[in-house]
């Protein structure tokens, strides 16, 4: 299985980067970084942009205006929502999971690797379900069987959108065990979470948007009452009629 990561894990930095649809902001405006090797969670009311941004970091949702950019060539890991996965697609879990291994040997090349696929499923408590098809998995399952295929991705970032929704509190602790590893690897760990509870216990950083940064930095600071309460009036503020956002020539 994939070993600590050997330096830290790359800045990703964004320059007023403005991210959206059809040309029409999601977030926009927003600069900062995170930093190497750092834990962040992204936290905001619905609709505030959270999952666009995920997008945008990972490369699947080119910036309408501004620049994300890191450090040298990182290898990232992202993980969607569950809602954007197909469960109905005709796999096991052995395979799924072997599908981290695609960058070192393409997307066949090492899925017979089966000793590190199944140590990163020993990893996530899912030694016996190799074949079991993907549709038979419950929720908390699936999203073992999901960061059993980071662990393979042995990436220097690592982006996770809403990994703990509708899962049982067993998995979300384990699953948030591994996060904490990840972190002391020093790798760049990036989420998106609604639970606060969880983030003021897990999460050293916070980036709070509601379309736009609110607050960014340690998370004791960005997490007050004050705080909460100015994203949630500017999310209810936000005209959704906005006038299109003009690419970056």
């Amino acid at each position: 299985m994939a070993g600590k990561a050997s330096k830290l894990g790359p800045a990703i930095r964004l320059d007023n980067v403005t991210l959206g649809y059809d040309r029409h902001p999601a977030v926009h405006h927003l600069s900062g970084a995170f930093e190497p090797g750092s834990l962040t969670a992204v936290v905001g009311p619905n609709g505030a942009g959270k999952s666009t941004l995920l997008k945008g970091l990972a490369g699947a949702l080119a910036p309408l205006s501004g620049r994300i950019a890191a450090e040298g060539e990182p290898r990232i890991a992202y993980l969607p929502q569950a809602a954007d996965i197909d469960r109905s697609f005709p796999i096991c879990v052995e395979d799924l999971v072997s599908m981290g291994l695609w960058r070192r040997g393409g997307l066949f090349g090492r899925i017979g690797d089966r000793r590190r696929v199944g140590e990163a499923m020993a990893a996530v408590g899912l030694t016996g379900f190799e074949a079991r098809p993907i549709g038979s998995l419950s929720g908390g399952q699936m999203q073992r069987a999901l960061f059993a295929r980071l662990l393979l991705q042995d990436a220097g970032v690592i982006l996770l959108d809403e990994p703990l929704t509708a899962i049982d509190a067993r998995t979300a602790a384990d699953l948030m065990d591994l996060v904490r590893r990840w972190h002391g690897e020093r790798r760049t760990v990036v989420a998106v979470l609604h639970d606060i509870d969880k983030v003021r216990e897990v999460f050293p950083r916070t980036l709070l948007i509601a379309r736009e940064a609110v607050a960014w930095g340690d998370t004791a600071e960005v997490l007050t009452p004050a705080n909460l309460l100015r994203a949630r009036r500017m999310l209810e503020a936000h005209d959704p009629g906005a006038e299109v956002c003009e690419r970056a020539a």
